[in-house]
């Protein structure tokens, strides 16, 4: 028998979602171990009887990867009951979730996934995975914009990190960051005094979304390797 892996592990395993996002459904209350709530500190294995949302974890699932042009309307977080989220659009084979969310009013490049391991591999800060983004704002860039945006503003309390930006238009940026606060971009461009009418994500790591040629609010299955740099 294989040894007992902690809870939140063994979910990202059988593909229901990352880490931190199990963890989040235990404090929720909805991860149930053996027929009672389940605990941060459960080790579990194919053995034990682990349920999310009533529905039966058992398993490693077979790993799968999806690129997703995101239309500005839809919701990246996960709520059958509402019309605009994201999970009416997911594959229907495979249980998959977004890495690295976009904003309802934002679109671009969505990379969907069952892969909890590569999911933290993708996001966090440690491993310096770059996302680019080409940005519209609501009036001409002055000549200090850039700069400033790159050293890094204020944004929640924190000092964004240093970034490249580069007008590209009047009233247009392209930014590369390498974290992902909420709602950053925008909060950025605020401090800075302008808003943003438009936010487009066209690339993330390796995996540029115009070399997909994929239409709005369409998937196409790709390799893990499409996706991290070397």
């Amino acid at each position: 028998m294989a040894d007992k892996i902690r809870l939140a592990k063994y979910i990202a395993h059988a593909g229901v979602c990352s880490r931190k996002q199990a963890s989040r459904l235990v404090d929720e209350g909805v991860v149930i171990v053996n027929h009672r709530a389940a605990n941060h500190i459960d080790h579990v294995d194919d053995s034990d009887n682990v349920t999310v949302n009533g529905v039966r974890v058992q398993g490693k699932a077979q790993l799968v990867y999806y690129a997703y042009h995101k239309p500005v309307g839809i919701d990246c977080k996960l709520n059958q009951a509402d019309t605009s989220s994201l999970i009416h659009h997911l594959p229907s084979t495979t249980r998959v979730y977004p890495i690295g969310r976009l904003d309802k009013d934002s679109r671009g490049l969505l990379i969907l996934t069952n892969d909890g391991e590569f999911c933290n591999q993708l996001i966090h800060p440690d491993f310096h995975q770059p996302k680019r983004y080409i940005v519209t704002v609501d009036k001409p860039l002055d000549e200090n914009f850039c700069c400033k945006m790159a050293r890094g503003v204020p944004v929640d309390k924190h000092i964004t990190l240093p970034c490249t930006v580069e007008q590209i238009a009047p009233c247009q940026f392209s930014i590369i960051l390498k974290q992902g606060l909420n709602r950053q971009i925008r909060k950025m461009a605020h401090y800075c005094g302008y808003r943003v009418i438009d936010l487009y994500r066209e690339q993330i790591s390796s995996l540029n979304l115009a070399s997909l040629n994929l239409s709005e609010n369409n998937y196409r299955q790709i390799q893990k390797s499409d996706i991290l740099k070397n």
